[in-house]
């Protein structure tokens, strides 16, 4: 009897969901009078037509594959820490302090300054962490209010004791010393993509590999057995919370230490708002995994720097471009949104 091949359902379902979005913002296209067959081409000339374009492309999937990890941990754990965007703001005021004003040797400053990004980001996430523990707020609620906290905070940060004196629209930039190496000049990747990388690997070995992992894991699927296993509820939270944070710190790094040129955080924080949310659909199309982030961050990346070529080369607008890129992401995170629902309610 011959053995029959199927491919994984996940895949499937990922592969039909992006057929309908694309088809959705085709329709969506031809209604506002623009050609759907030449935005698309346009669309993926843009995010893949040369090797500097895949790099690009890349470059901007980095900080997004780690704010994903942030939300992914907390599902995980049965947690929905959305978090990540002030976590991130504290990771790159931390990095930016310890890159730009402070003089250590080549290779210890950039392990500092990247050390000091995930730490700020991790002591950030431990407010809400501990208000849930100690007092029981849920986490929607506090994480919520500590991203504007630290908006506010770090854009005063940025403005008042980490300014530029020489420009007033950005922080001091970081030192050489504290710089990762740009692969190419072509592109804007620079080594932290191996970092980013290396941390994702590291915690889907630290949730599937360890014995804390899958009690984090097994708190969140089901946690009357987790209690009757004599899992720690406060300690996976508590966990969650730091894995998360680090993460998000870690991409708050790596758009100050690890994205050219201009090596700082700019006063606006432009250079990193939004990503935190972004990870929260980068995670939803990732199906809440460690690996999975990589590549819908991979995914989020293509239509970042491609769907910049479809306003100048297919005459697209930008607000519709944006619109697309909303369609096409909602439409991938419809199935993982479902399976989160529905385990809900067997809970």
């Amino acid at each position: 009897m011959k053995a029959r091949w199927h491919l994984p359902r996940p895949l499937i379902e990922s592969l039909v969901t992006i057929f309908i979005g694309l088809t959705a913002g085709a329709l969506l296209m031809g209604a506002f009078g623009y050609s759907p067959l030449r935005a698309y081409q346009a669309l993926f000339i843009g995010a893949f037509g040369t090797p500097a374009d895949v790099l690009e492309t890349i470059a901007f999937a980095t900080p997004l594959m780690l704010t994903a990890l942030t939300f992914s941990v907390g599902i995980r754990a049965g947690l929905f820490n959305i978090g990540a965007e002030g976590q991130m703001y504290l990771g790159a005021i931390g990095t930016t302090f310890v890159a730009g004003m402070v003089s250590l040797p080549p290779g210890i400053h950039i392990a500092a300054a990247t050390a000091s990004g995930m730490l700020f980001g991790a002591a950030w996430a431990m407010i809400p962490a501990l208000l849930k523990v100690w007092r029981g707020v849920h986490e929607v609620i506090s994480t919520i209010m500590a991203n504007w906290i630290a908006f506010h905070l770090s854009t005063y940060l940025a403005i008042n004791f980490l300014g530029d004196p020489t420009r007033a629209d950005r922080t001091v930039p970081a030192l050489p010393t504290a710089r990762y190496p740009v692969l190419t000049e072509d592109a804007t990747l620079t080594a932290v993509i191996f970092v980013a990388i290396a941390f994702c690997a590291a915690i889907y070995l630290y949730l599937w590999g360890t014995r804390a992992g899958y009690e984090l894991r097994l708190g969140g699927e089901n946690p009357d057995a987790a209690r009757y296993a004599g899992v720690n509820a406060n300690r996976v939270i508590l966990l969650s919370f730091v894995i998360g944070g680090l993460a998000a710190g870690l991409a708050g790094a790596s758009q100050i230490i690890g994205r050219p040129p201009a090596w700082s955080l700019y006063a606006t924080l432009g250079n990193v708002a939004t990503l935190g949310f972004d990870g929260i659909g980068v995670a939803l199309v990732g199906r809440n995994h460690p690996l999975g982030g990589i590549l819908a961050a991979f995914l989020f990346g293509a239509l970042a720097h491609g769907g910049r070529l479809m306003e100048y080369q297919a005459g697209v607008l930008s607000e519709l471009v944006r619109a697309l890129n909303g369609i096409i992401v909602v439409t991938l995170a419809v199935p993982e949104v479902w399976a989160m629902l529905r385990r809900r309610r067997i809970r």
